[in-house]
């Protein structure tokens, strides 16, 4: 059978369309995971925030004030953190199920690519192996060039994320030692 029948290129435009909505449902759970973190922070931030000014307006002394809202900043410093890390972590999943998919997309291409080879080497007519075998040799090229692009974007995404967790992370920690020394610098 060709892998031009029309039951295979129907198939093929489900799988496409199935591939595509699938990705679509991945970026609205990252979406909504986003949302929940959200709308969990919001949450958390303005009852801790009710819970300091409470304290703040029964503190007994300016001393007692200040130690309050240091603690205060280095609570929060962490909290950024922690958000940051949610959220790298929630790209990340998104990211991991895109990169999954286009690598099952980019096996199946190359299967379905080598099963068309395969057919038109079995019908070439006598004395075109000449032909046949250049051809083979330019997908094969194609293919291995096609792989090389995927995996040097795979790296350069990977790199990329790399770097900004890093950033985030040094930045966090950087705001949680400037909170974390203010104490010491405040009691001399």
């Amino acid at each position: 059978m060709s892998s031009l029948a029309p039951e295979k290129v129907i198939a093929s435009q489900k799988a496409g369309v199935d591939t595509t909505f699938g990705l679509a449902a991945q970026a609205v759970g990252g979406f909504e995971k986003l949302i929940d973190l959200n709308v969990r922070t919001a949450r958390t931030a303005l009852d801790e925030h009710q819970a300091l000014i409470a304290k703040a307006l029964s503190a007994r002394d300016p001393q007692e004030f200040f130690a309050l809202q240091n603690q205060h900043l280095q609570n929060s410093a962490q909290r950024v953190q922690a958000y940051w890390t949610s959220v790298y972590e929630i790209a990340t999943g998104v990211r991991g199920g895109y990169l999954e998919t286009a690598q099952d997309q980019i096996e199946k291409s190359q299967r379905n690519v080598q099963a068309l080879v395969e057919s038109l080497v079995s019908s070439a007519p006598v004395g075109s192996e000449a032909v046949v075998t250049a051809w083979k040799t330019a997908i094969d090229a194609a293919t291995q060039s096609a792989n090389s692009a995927y995996e040097a974007a795979k790296k350069a995404a990977k790199q990329v994320v790399e770097t900004a967790q890093n950033d985030a992370t040094i930045a966090s920690e950087t705001a949680v030692r400037a909170v974390s020394s203010k104490p010491a610098s405040a009691k001399k």
